[in-house]
C-alpha cells in the first residue's frame, strides 16, 4: 500500500480478501492506492460500507454536476483537507468539470471564473463547513430561487459527506497523494 511519512495510522492493513481487491481495483481505476482506502482497510467492515455509501452517493442526480463539485471542493477547502482537494480536483476534471472553477474556488469572492449561483453555493459550502455554522436565513433563500427543495438537500447533504470525508482524512493525516499533478496536460509551446 501507499507509505506516507505524516499519516497517523500504518496505511498497510492486513492482507484480507477485501483490502485486496480494493486496492487491486484502486490501483487498476485510479492509478495508485487510495490513502483512505488503506486506513479503512484496519477495518474491512468499515470499508465496504464506506465503498457502498460513496457508490450510492454517485447516483445522486438532483443538483446540476459542477455546482455538487464546487460545493464538496469549498467544504475540503474550508476544512483544510489536501487529500480531499488533491482527489477531487483530479477526479472531477476527468469527469469534464471546468478546472479553472475548481481553482477559483479558494478565492471565490476574487475570482470572475464562477457565476453568482456557483458563488452562493460555495459561500453556502464554507458557512456549512465552519464552526460555528454560519448559514443564514438569507443563504438559504437565495439558493431557493434557483434550486428546488431536492437540490437543495442534496447540497446541503453533499457538503456534510464531504466534511466527514474531510475530517477523518485531516484526523488521521492524510495528505495530497499528487493526483491533481497528473490531471492537466502541460501547455503547449
Amino acid at each position: 500500500m501507499t507509505p506516507s511519512s505524516t499519516a497517523r495510522i500504518p496505511l498497510d492493513p492486513p492482507r484480507t480478501l477485501v483490502t485486496r481487491a480494493v486496492d487491486w481495483y484502486s490501483r487498476r481505476t485510479f492509478g495508485a492506492t487510495l490513502t483512505p482506502a488503506a486506513a479503512m482497510g484496519h477495518h474491512p467492515r468499515l470499508l465496504v460500507t464506506q465503498l457502498r455509501h460513496e457508490q450510492a452517493l454517485a447516483k445522486w442526480d438532483r443538483l446540476d454536476p459542477t455546482l455538487k463539485t464546487l460545493a464538496v471542493m469549498s467544504a475540503a477547502v474550508t476544512v483544510g483537507c489536501s487529500w480531499c482537494v488533491d482527489f477531487g480536483y483530479w477526479v472531477t476534471v476527468q469527469e469534464g468539470i471546468d478546472p479553472a472553477k475548481l481553482r477559483a474556488v479558494p478565492t471565490w469572492r476574487d475570482s470572475d471564473e464562477l457565476t453568482d449561483l456557483e458563488r452562493r453555493v460555495v459561500e453556502y459550502a464554507e458557512a456549512v463547513s465552519t464552526t460555528p455554522m454560519g448559514v443564514t436565513d438569507e443563504m438559504v433563500a437565495g439558493l431557493r430561487r434557483d434550486l428546488d427543495d431536492a437540490a437543495l438537500v442534496e447540497l446541503t447533504t453533499m457538503v456534510a459527506v464531504e466534511n466527514s470525508r474531510a475530517r477523518a482524512n485531516s484526523a488521521l493525516g492524510l495528505h495530497s497523494q499528487g493526483f491533481r499533478d497528473r490531471c492537466e496536460l502541460p501547455a503547449r509551446a
